[in-house]
């Protein structure tokens, strides 16, 4: 899930590029983008668990709050 391909992107980009492109797709109606997002969170999060949370990517948000959007979301992030 969060792997790098060994194509030089970071890590969940293509998750993040999957999200972006629904969200113009749908003008930015976040809504219409929650399985995306969700995917790109938990491809974040994915990442923070195998690098004891000192992986870096440009797709991915810090890793307290990819833990508070899963957590919200009704999603385990431990």
């Amino acid at each position: 899930m969060a792997k790098n391909t060994g194509t030089g992107e970071p890590p969940c980009q293509a998750e993040a590029c999957t999200l972006q492109a629904c969200l113009n797709k749908n003008t930015y109606a976040p809504d219409k983008c929650d399985a995306q997002l969700l995917k790109l969170y938990k491809c974040c999060w994915e990442m923070y668990k195998q690098t004891d949370a000192r992986g870096e990517s440009t797709a991915c948000p810090m890793p307290k709050v990819v833990r508070r959007w899963l957590k919200s979301h009704g999603e385990e992030a431990n």
